[in-house]
């Protein structure tokens, strides 16, 4: 009798493990991916109980074993996670114990707008957007209460930022200030003598115009230098690019003659000195170029519309003249 009932035993047992180890390693066809996304310190019975009612898994309570069985029940790590439509429990196990959160990649393009920056970040799936809805200066103020100016335009650095698939997206903000405010302040302190710059945040100004007005290697220190030059003199810097971000919205691809003569506090047409915020995200070149402009004595540049991206710089008047005929008229 004995024998007979360890035989059973044996036999139950064996059945019981071939259940178990088919709910656990027998992969689960859910026809598409799944994303589960886990809160720190969040445990297995949690995590199992909202895959069970999501329909991922066979049986949660197999999971749950699995895990306390490895010692995994209390190590998962927090983020979130994209499951593929074909998955087994284990490989669900696996994933959330020894894997890398998913990440979600935004990239900022160097000398778009904040306004884009916004746009960019607010439809980017699977993140947390915390700060849809938000003003500009709630934003700011969340981001850097104690920022060079209130205004965020220019404050944050153009780059691809990575975070992990369900954070929030105030660290974008936060990592792409504090990034612009290090390279800002690398080329304040390793800036050229005798520039006509008040503090980091005029550079900064500068370096967005630079960004605005060419996205040539060979012609950012020699547009800073005519930007510089005419600062010095007293001369209207007479950039289009600013009137066009002065217009906003009323902006539609062209600029009129009426649109320069418009005064509006960043028309550089009818105001003196630099605008009074930036006028875009600058890059790393253009931070550059604001704090080392060329030796040159450039007062004029014009376009040699020529396909290259390259500009025609002139030290006074007549050569600009000269070069607007030849370039633009073509005569």
């Amino acid at each position: 009798m004995l024998k007979k009932m360890l035989k059973w035993f044996a036999v139950f047992f064996v059945a019981v493990a071939a259940v178990f180890a088919a709910l656990l390693f027998v992969p689960k066809d859910n026809n598409k991916a799944y994303r589960i996304k886990i809160a720190k310190n969040q445990g297995i019975s949690s995590v199992s109980r909202t895959l069970a009612e999501d329909g991922i898994v066979y049986n949660r309570h197999v999971l749950v074993a699995a895990a306390y069985m490895i010692g995994a029940h209390n190590k998962l790590n927090a983020g979130s996670y994209r499951l593929p439509s074909n998955i087994s429990a284990w490989g669900i196990l696996q994933k959330i114990r020894n894997g890398r959160p998913d990440a979600v990649t935004v990239q900022i393009v160097e000398g778009s707008r904040f306004a884009t920056m916004r746009k960019i970040i607010d439809n980017t799936p699977d993140i947390e957007h915390k700060t849809r809805g938000w003003s500009d200066a709630e934003l700011m103020q969340a981001v850097a209460p104690d920022a060079l100016s209130s205004n965020p335009e220019g404050q944050f650095f153009p780059d691809s930022y990575e975070i992990d698939a369900g954070s929030s997206d105030l660290q974008i903000y936060q990592t792409a200030y504090q990034t612009m405010q290090r390279r800002l302040n690398d080329a304040w302190e390793d800036r050229q003598s005798g520039l006509p710059y008040k503090n980091p945040y005029e550079m900064l100004i500068m370096a967005s115009l630079i960004e605005k007005e060419t996205a040539h290697e060979d012609d950012r220190a020699h547009v800073a230098s005519v930007f510089v030059n005419r600062l010095n003199i007293g001369m209207r810097l007479q950039t289009d690019p600013t009137v066009i971000y002065g217009m906003g919205s009323a902006y539609k691809g062209k600029i009129r003659k009426a649109d320069l003569q418009r005064d509006t506090p960043y028309n550089t047409y009818t105001r003196s000195g630099l605008t009074p915020t930036p006028i875009a995200l600058p890059s790393k070149a253009a931070l550059e170029a604001a704090a080392h402009p060329s030796n040159e004595k450039y007062l004029y540049f014009v376009s040699k519309m020529d396909g290259t991206g390259l500009s025609q710089f002139s030290h006074n008047l007549e050569e600009h003249n000269a070069a607007v005929r030849k370039y633009i008229l073509k005569k």
